[in-house]
């Protein structure tokens, strides 16, 4: 499988990238989030109006190129019943060689909180990446106070290894994240 071209299926969701045919679906999800719930939840958008198909046909062509230089790889979340698109999955190389490591980011539109889905793709595509895209470790980097992403990555199986202090500048500082990991089983 063409890792371009990545698809990955849960009994109720379909992981793939996105096309320029998601457009409308993308946009209305977007749109249509709740306002924020929490710290780390952005909510509803402000700046929809900006966001025009031409607009999602470079952000999704910017993502192709990302993959096929093995730099970034990222995919809506649909669901098989309907179609909608939910949400999205990333994951960004961080060194091949003999490392093989990355780092996985996920988000599910808010109005679909509640149902399994982060739980669901979470766990499926971090098979999918160690079998198709080839990594050995794949690592969770977390705000250390966003209590629900931890949660969803001790219920996926990642493995709390560290705080690394002043990791991430965010919102003008310097900013600690809790580190969790998963490794391929051989």
């Amino acid at each position: 499988m063409e890792r371009t071209n990545l698809r990955i299926e849960t009994e109720r969701l379909i992981i793939r990238p996105y096309l320029i045919e998601d457009y409308e679906n993308w946009y209305i999800n977007y749109d249509n989030r709740l306002p924020s719930q929490y710290k780390y939840d952005d909510g509803r958008p402000l700046n929809m109006p900006l966001s025009t198909k031409e607009w999602f046909n470079e952000w999704i062509n910017g993502f192709y190129q990302a993959a096929v230089k093995d730099d970034t790889y990222v995919f809506g979340i649909f669901r098989k019943v309907d179609g909608v698109n939910i949400g999205k999955l990333e994951i960004s190389t961080i060194l091949r060689k003999e490392y093989q490591w990355a780092m996985m980011g996920y988000s599910v539109h808010n109005q679909y909180w509640k149902n399994g889905y982060a739980t669901e793709s979470v766990s499926k595509a971090t098979e999918s990446f160690f079998e198709y895209l080839g990594y050995h470790r794949i690592e969770l980097h977390i705000n250390v106070d966003n209590q629900p992403s931890i949660t969803l990555a001790e219920r996926t199986g990642f493995h709390f290894e560290c705080i690394r202090k002043e990791f991430s500048y965010e919102n003008g500082e310097w900013t600690d994240f809790a580190i969790y990991y998963k490794n391929r089983v051989l």
